[in-house]
């Protein structure tokens, strides 16, 4: 049932992320990596281009074209890291920010809607669940590249 749910969920997610792309004149790839971004930022661990290459299967080449596409169009931007000044990460640039704000902003608030109901011990036990399948996602994810 739960495995059923994450499905369920992905699948929708999906269909926004390609609506979102239509819109703003994105490439699937160009969400895919936006998406990726944001997810290694919020988890504190944010991706050089190369790390961003590897994720999307991309050659050094195709990386480069896209990241410049991406910057060129201000939905991201090559950082100093602050732990490294030898490594350059990307984050989203302010125009990125404020067009996700917007296209993402009213599904935060229906969210926020829809889970204000929930008593916060159904929501702590829905937090440790989705951290435990997206470890066990991650960890066959990594054997499957491993191979």
């Amino acid at each position: 049932m739960i495995s059923s749910d994450v499905r369920a969920l992905s699948a929708v997610s999906e269909e926004i992320g390609r609506v979102f792309a239509s819109q703003h004149e994105l490439r699937s790839n160009d969400f895919r990596a936006l998406l990726l971004i944001m997810v290694a930022d919020v988890e504190g661990a944010p991706l050089t281009a190369g790390e961003l290459g590897n994720k999307l299967g991309f050659s050094s080449a195709a990386m480069t074209y896209l990241v410049e596409r991406m910057i060129e169009s201000g939905h991201i931007r090559r950082e100093k890291d602050a732990a490294d000044r030898r490594k350059v990460i990307l984050r989203y640039d302010a125009h990125g920010m404020e067009v996700a704000r917007g296209f993402f902003g009213p599904l935060g608030a229906r969210t926020s809607g829809a889970l204000a109901g929930l008593p916060d011990a159904d929501l702590a036990a829905a937090h440790r669940v989705f951290g435990v399948l997206i470890d066990a996602m991650r960890v066959h994810h990594n054997e499957l590249q491993a191979g």
